[in-house]
């Protein structure tokens, strides 16, 4: 017998949503519980400061503080740097600003325990690897036998030589697995460059005059006779003349 198109689809979505029912009752004999328990944590700083020296487009030059340049090509616009309270991008960067990138990095250290718990009936057992139970839904299921797993037989702990037909069981399995969690957080900041020097301020100027006055007219000075010389002479020649004018007048008086 034929079926047609719309009764085969439909035969197989029951058959789709029975197994999906069954798949689900199966998992949820199963129980699973997962807890993360923080075992340290350690923190570190990192630190860059430089200067910019230019900005072209989305390129920047910046000066690193140990002198070295360092190019950081096609900045994306998102990328921020606060100043002064002020979020400003690449194309608010000046020559002269002063940039520091802080990245503070915490490694969490933790450990994840996750158990799980099944209860049911013996159906076959197969040790030391792998156990049949059948559910309390009626149902079975095959669980693999992890290395040194014990059993709880109404009290008592049996490992899986110890599991018979029939027993009704509940085993627990605990996982602890270390993880390490490594959180990066990065602040970018700045500060604008110091204003430009006031000009300096006016200094009074000291003014000189020069007064030109005529020059003093030289000083007539007396030859003075040198230490060798004599007045005796001087002295002599004035009496000649004296002598010599007595006896002028004296010619003229008898002549007379």
């Amino acid at each position: 017998m034929r079926l047609s198109t719309p009764k085969l689809v439909y035969k197989l979505l029951v058959a789709g949503g029975l197994c999906l029912l069954l798949a689900l009752s199966l998992n949820a004999q199963v129980q699973t519980q997962t807890n993360a328990t923080t075992t340290g944590k350690t923190t570190e700083v990192n630190v860059e400061r430089g200067e910019v020296v230019l900005v072209d487009g989305n390129d920047l030059v910046v000066k690193m503080e140990d002198g070295s340049i360092r190019h950081i090509p096609n900045v994306p616009e998102s990328a921020k740097v606060e100043v002064d309270g002020k979020r400003l991008g690449i194309h608010d960067l000046k020559p002269g600003m002063k940039l520091e990138h802080t990245v503070t990095t915490t490694s969490t250290e933790r450990t994840i325990t996750t158990v799980q718990s099944v209860t049911g009936k013996v159906w076959h057992v197969n040790p030391p690897t792998s156990v049949i139970l059948k559910l309390e839904d009626g149902t079975n299921q095959s669980f693999k036998i992890p290395k040194g797993q014990k059993f709880n037989v109404d009290g008592q702990m049996k490992d899986a030589w110890g599991l018979k037909k029939g027993m009704r069981i509940s085993a627990t399995k605990v996982v602890e697995e270390p993880q390490t969690v490594i959180e990066h957080e990065r602040k970018l900041t700045g500060k604008m460059p110091p204003p430009p020097p006031p000009p300096p301020a006016d200094m009074p100027l000291l003014v000189v005059v020069v007064m030109h006055y005529p020059a003093p007219a030289p000083e007539q000075t007396v030859a003075e006779l040198p230490k060798t010389g004599s007045p005796l002479p001087l002295i002599g020649l004035l009496g000649a003349l004296a002598l010599a004018m007595g006896l002028g007048l004296r010619a003229a008086r008898l002549v007379a």
